[in-house]
């Protein structure tokens, strides 16, 4: 039986590469597309093409065909409109990763279902996948273009710290340094390891039922702010000293933080995972944060060079927390 062809657009980041280590590992025939800044993982094929030069992608996969095209470096509906022109008839099954902020905001009802309107106001990147996953669905219904949406929500691995300020935050904590944790700390949030997030991922490759769907992939953990900052904490071996700040402060201080905080994470989430569950029987994340938080500090401690502390955000901090500490 012919292996599987898969073409991942990216293929190294914090989710991807755990997707084309299992994609690997289940035998299929895996080939990267990306810039070529990284080594390619071990028993994978790797083409030289930017996800955001149509041109570019072009040229790199010349007249190939593939059976699951996913792109995990599509950013704008132009990019989507590329794909679908590049990729029709080309292939059986087109990924989209998206992203759970598309998702309304305010939330109007608990759990978030895939029907649950797609609407953010606040954050620009948000309206970018809301606007490509409606391209998608129209190529979907006009020309039957084989596309499958997926919408990860704060997906992270042992190099990415899911809380706000990263490694600056956690050498706070370690110095016995207060720590700015948004809102009141109460608010729910959903975490996903990305091995977790891997196998329901490459559980959809090849899937006739996710043909035209759309699908969150999220674990079924759910943890306020404050219990994720004391994990961490506990990782460490320290005991968090936490200040509640306004989302809208913190977005005055720090600009950059402001869409990703007032247009997602001070929200409150909680997923039904019943459509996932579905489409790949027997799946269910396995890590729990606890875990994934010593994996996380572990990583960070084993070399002091990823242990960068970043001083304007320090600073931030520190001006937020002597006003509102």
């Amino acid at each position: 039986m012919a292996r599987m062809r898969i073409l991942i657009i990216g293929g190294t980041g914090n989710i991807s590469s755990h997707v084309t280590a299992l994609a690997v590992e289940r035998g299929y025939e895996v080939t990267l597309l990306n810039r070529g800044n990284r080594a390619l993982p071990a028993g994978v094929r790797g083409l030289v093409g930017d996800a955001g030069d149509p041109d570019s992608i072009q040229g790199a996969i010349g007249d190939e065909t593939f059976d699951v095209v996913a792109n995990f470096r599509s950013f704008s509906p132009q990019q989507v409109t590329d794909d679908i022109r590049i990729f029709s008839g080309r292939t059986a099954q087109y990924v989209y990763i998206s992203s759970a902020s598309a998702y309304q905001k305010p939330i109007a009802q608990l759990p978030i279902v895939e029907s649950t309107p797609l609407r953010n106001p606040f954050w620009q990147y948000s309206r970018d996948k809301i606007a490509s996953e409606d391209l998608l669905v129209a190529a979907y219904r006009e020309s039957g273009f084989p596309m499958t949406i997926v919408r990860p929500s704060h997906t992270y691995g042992e190099s990415l710290i899911p809380i706000e300020g990263a490694w600056t935050t956690l050498q706070r904590i370690l110095d016995g340094r207060p720590i700015v944790v948004h809102g009141d700390g109460t608010s729910w949030w959903t975490l996903t390891h990305s091995r977790d997030f891997a196998r329901a991922f490459v559980g959809l490759f090849g899937n006739p039922h996710a043909i035209g769907q759309a699908v969150h992939i999220t674990s079924d953990e759910s943890l306020t702010w404050d219990e994720m900052a004391r994990q961490l904490g506990r990782a460490l071996g320290r005991e968090p000293q936490i200040v509640h700040v306004a989302s809208e402060a913190i977005a005055r201080e720090i600009p950059a933080m402001g869409p990703g905080l007032v247009g997602d994470k001070a929200h409150s989430v909680l997923f039904d995972n019943t459509r996932i569950k579905q489409l790949v029987p027997g799946w269910v994340a396995t890590t729990p944060f606890s875990e994934g938080a010593r994996e996380i500090v572990a990583w960070y401690l084993a070399d002091a060079s990823r242990q960068q502390v970043d001083p304007e955000l320090d600073a931030a901090f520190d001006r937020l927390i002597e006003k509102h500490g």
